[in-house]
């Protein structure tokens, strides 16, 4: 290991005059010693959005020989600029040049990685995909390949609740002015500039209900071809963002090798829940054998490292998620067999085919899913499905017989059914559970589908009532063991709230047939793989001076026969040792329905955030909300900017926008 030097502030002035602020690590002698860089590229800025995960990573990557840089994207944190939107073409060209600006340095050996999670991971893909040059590698994690199937804004064609969400998260996000420390008096110009032409993020996802040039635009698997750098990819089985690793692995031409662990949306050096690994490892690995061309055979790891889940009873959190790790060779892999089981009108899952049609009526009331916990397990509060017999009881189940020996399910379970709906416009839900002996009903994974969708995202097509259709309903991937003893269920619901926005008017489903192809893997013993422990470098520098605060309820109504979904998450207030910022935060979200009434779904949102140092104090109120009626959805949002307690900014947007097969 080397020394380092970290630089808080280094500018990277582009060609268009805008400055961007980087922070970087280095080897002590990168001047003399060029090293390969390490971009870490985000809108959710350095100087305290992720300082704690920074200092973790970057300085550990740096004592090893490498520059690191965490960039501030344009229009965030320190950086000059406005930002419109989410992985703009002007947020690539940003990157592409950011890594040219890089590899000319004479720091820089010239030859540069790119790294990060969600935003971070998504768009390392996006910038490999325009294949600049010095671009050798890169490391992407909880992200995707497919922006409309498998972000935060839709999921089937189904409208996620949290395309709200995160729209709301980010108006608070970005509402934050730069640090005075870091850009000087000019930070408050800056503030609000970026105020007056903040974007309203969910009308704008909102306006692109189906799979068009928008999405199109960021989704590398559009071609998977453009990409040449050396990809390395990971996920976790409780986050949302766990089926594009497969698919990478199965759609690159470039060297291509993927981990999916047990964690929430976190790095996997300090992530839960354990067990954690030591990525920071795995990923030197990685960059020594791309970005210094060590010989060091990473290119012959296992295509793919998967870590098989034990069966657990249902909780809303788990510290421990007890399994092993498999490993396979290549991806597809052969070592998956697909095993088919058969609804029967009795409510049997069983491998024999049924003899008469099902016939069932699925007509869910519209609370079903309050079982579901978050789209995106990130808070670190109670976000994971809980025991799910309270959503099995409104839907229809069918059930497996105990099972007499364990299995591996490995993959993506898909659900085939024949089907008709009373309306025009209807939507789906499917959960596989793993049923214990003592009947507590645990979610292994799901689906949903906007039945309009059934044959196309980018063209979808009224139901004809009462006409019987077909679709192919592919659940999300995953590594399960079910031990002996337990149940498989289907359970199918008409709705899934508040997961997804529920359609304009309460729909019957008639299930005709159906079937269930399960993707199962021989059950081995013990790890087939190990990792290193993990390592990191010296925590953040900080003082808690409020600690975070996570609450998930469920209020009924009585008299007004509505139930809501309370999220309060107090992120705290910490004070940074080093330069004496203070930072806090708090979320608030509230999804209400009737059960009976799909009109009456209502999403509210407000957001605090608060910055101080030294006798300046900013505070921010950011507001979302949403509701619709039959042809129309209706979003609502307000900014309230405060200084020293003094109120220097408000902005209020309405925005009403058609609904199209939604």
């Amino acid at each position: 290991m080397t020394g380092i030097i970290e630089a808080p502030d280094m500018a990277i002035v582009l060609s268009d005059g805008c400055r961007l602020s980087a922070r970087v690590w280095m080897p002590d002698n990168a001047a003399d010693v060029p090293v390969p860089a390490i971009l870490e590229y985000l809108p959710y800025r350095k100087r305290d959005g992720t300082v704690a995960r920074d200092a973790l990573t970057h300085p550990w990557f740096a004592a090893r020989g490498y520059a690191c840089l965490r960039v501030d994207m344009r229009g965030n944190g320190d950086s000059d600029g406005l930002m419109a939107d989410e992985y703009t073409a002007q947020e690539l060209a940003d990157a592409v040049e950011v890594i040219d600006w890089i590899a000319a340095q004479d720091w820089c050996s010239g030859t540069v990685g790119m790294m990060g999670i969600s935003w971070g991971g998504f768009n390392a893909l996006q910038v490999a995909a325009l294949a600049p040059k010095p671009l050798k590698a890169i490391i992407t994690l909880c992200s995707t390949d497919d922006r409309y199937a498998d972000d935060i804004h839709y999921k089937g064609g189904c409208l996620l609740n949290e395309n709200l969400g995160w729209g709301a998260t980010m108006l608070s996000y970005s509402s934050r002015p730069p640090d005075p420390e870091i850009v000087g008096p000019r930070w408050r110009q800056m503030w609000l500039d970026r105020l007056d032409h903040e974007p309203f993020l969910p009308a704008v996802w909102l306006r692109h209900q189906h799979r068009d040039s928008y999405w199109q635009h960021g989704s590398v698997c559009e071609d998977f071809s453009t990409i040449r750098a050396a990809t390395l990819a990971v996920g976790c089985w409780g986050d949302a963002y766990r089926n594009a690793v497969p698919r990478l692995l199965a759609g690159l031409k470039a060297p291509a090798k993927g981990i999916t662990g047990p964690w929430v949306h976190k790095y996997p050096h300090f992530a839960v829940p354990e067990p954690r690994i030591g990525f920071l490892q795995e990923a030197l690995h990685w960059w020594d054998r791309w970005l210094k061309d060590v010989p060091n055979g990473a290119e012959n790891l296992p295509a793919w490292r998967g870590y098989v889940m034990d069966s657990a009873p249902p909780r809303r959190w788990y510290t421990e998620r007890p399994g092993r790790w498999i490993a396979e060779a290549e991806w597809p892999s052969p070592a998956i067999a697909s095993r088919t089981l058969h609804l029967h009108p009795d409510g049997a899952l069983a491998p024999d085919r049924p003899t008469q049609a099902l016939h069932q009526r699925v007509a869910s009331p519209l609370d079903c899913g309050m079982g579901g916990g978050e789209y995106c397990a990130i808070w670190l509060g109670p976000e994971l499905p809980g025991d799910q017999r309270s959503d099995d009881a409104l839907s229809v189940c069918f059930d497996a017989a105990e099972a007499t020996e364990a299995i591996d399910i490995v993959g993506a379970p898909v659900l085939h059914l024949s089907l008709a709906a009373d309306r025009p416009v209807a939507q789906i839900a499917v959960r596989l559970c793993d049923v214990a002996p003592d009947s507590a009903s645990t979610r292994i994974t799901y689906g949903v589908l906007n039945l309009c969708h059934r044959n196309s995202h980018a063209e979808p097509e009224a139901l004809t009532p009462g006409e019987p259709f077909d679709i192919r309903l592919q659940l999300d991937d995953i590594a399960w063991n079910l031990p002996t003893g337990h149940r498989l269920r289907v359970a199918i619901s008409s709705s899934y709230w508040p997961l997804i926005w529920p359609v304009p008017e309460q729909a019957t489903l008639d299930l005709v047939s159906g079937h269930l192809e399960l993707p199962l893997r021989t059950v081995t013993d013990g790890d087939e793989v190990t990792f290193p422990e993990p390592e990191a470098a010296a925590p953040w520098a900080s003082e808690e001076l409020r600690p975070p605060r996570h609450v998930r309820r469920v209020e009924h109504d009585l008299q007004g026969e509505t139930v809501a979904l309370v999220i309060e998450d107090d992120f705290g207030a910490s004070r940074d040792l080093e330069h004496g910022l203070i930072t806090g935060a708090v979320a608030r979200e509230r999804w209400t329905i009737r059960p009976d009434d799909p009109l009456s779904a209502v999403g509210q949102t407000h957001w605090t955030q608060t910055l101080a140092r030294d006798g300046w104090s900013i505070r921010t109120e950011t507001f979302a909300d949403m509701w619709s009626d039959t042809t129309t959805f209706h979003l609502r949002g307000r900014i309230e900017a405060y200084e020293g307690g003094r109120k220097v900014f408000e902005r209020d947007f309405e925005e009403t926008i058609g609904r199209n097969f939604s």
